[in-house]
């Protein structure tokens, strides 16, 4: 609520006539020039107060390798194998409109192949009550991977140059971060610093600085050691994510969504980027994770697990086309100072929306059909009915008993 309160604070404001009121203050320059850390305020938010969210990101690609849904890799590889269907599909949808149009705006590929996991999970829990819980762990391994591809791509195809001196002086911080934490050595005024030293070197090695992030939360023990209640990625998990969702998240959404429309919306509509933005988002995330799921359902070993059915994915396949997040941060590292990169997050942000809104709608959709005793859409059967029912296995034991009726021996 806060990051999309933020959103729309920022539309506003930025398409309202004291629009350059908030273009001067998003283009105030802060910072030690001669660390070079002389940044925009809009530059700091992408680049500093996002690495916070990164690093959660870190630590819940740790719990999920270590002791979650990604230790299993036969159990995980569905869900695994669509986030990569999910990436490549937009991306080759995206390239193909910029291909069409010759727009020459084809650097862009990246920008719909991100999934935002806090709207996406949301949404899920509030439409998608009375699903299996399968479908949710479908929905987090499926972001999970999607983030880590997502990290990947911006670290390896939006780096123009790398000062492997200062990347190499990153690594050994965080190194000496993960001896520390490993070590159970965890006072704020000792990893803090650590984090920043580490951040610092890895922005000024050329890598994008949120790498660092996810990094420093890989590096964090997943596994409880002695008599400690609960895992230090998790204690970690808790103690950040407030900063995280409550200030650093709602902050970039802020300055990242402030995009002013010149020249009316169908203008902003009808240019290539966000023409490829939208239908990379929407249709390319739905051909692409749907699609994998019915394919390998049907021709593989591979199967949704924990009582899920294939058309339970229908929903979830689109709102995995909510990119906000990461996809906004692409779009500035795509065209960085072109005025493309207007167009590019406003079709982001539509196409969030519609997403978001067929994501709904199919999941309660699907939702009424169950509580109805409807078809499950193959595989194993739902509870259905008040009484919590297997509607399958009533049909089995009504088919058994008729059997066995035929079968029995008549006397006269």
């Amino acid at each position: 609520m806060l990051l999309l309160a933020a959103a729309v604070l920022a539309i506003l404001w930025a398409n309202s006539p004291f629009r350059d009121s908030y273009h001067q203050m998003a283009g105030t320059y802060l910072g030690p020039e001669s660390l070079g850390l002389k940044m925009s305020v809009a530059h700091w938010a992408a680049d500093g107060l996002l690495a916070i969210f990164f690093f959660i990101v870190g630590l819940e690609l740790k719990t999920e390798f270590v002791t979650g849904q990604l230790r299993d890799a036969k159990r995980a590889a569905l869900p695994m194998i669509c986030a990569v269907l999910g990436m490549v599909v937009p991306a080759l949808l995206y390239s193909f409109v910029q291909q069409v149009t010759d727009s020459g705006l084809g650097n862009g590929w990246a920008i719909p192949a991100a999934t935002d996991i806090a709207f996406a999970v949301a949404l899920l829990g509030i439409f998608g009550k009375g699903l299996p819980p399968g479908v949710r762990v479908f929905l987090l391994t499926l972001a999970v991977v999607d983030d880590l591809l997502a990290i990947t791509v911006i670290a390896v195809f939006y780096t123009d140059r790398v000062d492997f001196v200062a990347l190499g002086l990153s690594a050994l911080v965080i190194a000496a971060f993960a001896v520390l934490v490993q070590r159970r050595v965890t006072p704020w005024w000792i990893l803090i610093p650590l984090a920043l030293i580490a951040w610092v070197f890895m922005f000024r090695s050329g890598v994008h600085a949120t790498v660092a992030g996810v990094l420093l939360g890989m590096v964090v023990p997943a596994k409880m050691r002695g008599n400690e209640d609960d895992s230090m990625t998790h204690r970690f998990v808790h103690a950040i994510h407030p900063i995280s969702a409550g200030f650093a998240l709602p902050v970039f959404a802020f300055f990242a969504a402030g995009v002013t429309v010149t020249g009316g919306i169908g203008q902003m509509l009808t240019n290539p980027a966000a023409i490829g933005v939208i239908a990379g988002l929407v249709l390319g995330k739905f051909i692409g994770i749907y699609g994998g799921v019915v394919f390998l359902a049907r021709f593989t070993p591979l199967k949704p697990g924990g009582g899920v059915n294939v058309a339970d994915l229908l929903g979830v396949s689109f709102l995995a086309g909510i990119g906000f997040t990461v996809s906004l941060l692409i779009s500035e590292l795509s065209f960085p100072g072109d005025p493309a990169v207007d167009a590019a997050k406003f079709g982001v942000m539509v196409a969030s929306l519609l997403a978001g809104m067929l994501g709904a709608s199919f999941l309660t959709r699907r939702r009424k059909q169950l509580s109805r005793g409807g078809d499950s859409g193959g595989g194993k059967p739902h509870t259905t009915g008040r009484f919590g029912r297997h509607t399958g296995r009533v049909r089995r034991k009504a088919a058994a008993i008729r059997t066995r009726k035929r079968r029995a021996p008549r006397f006269s």
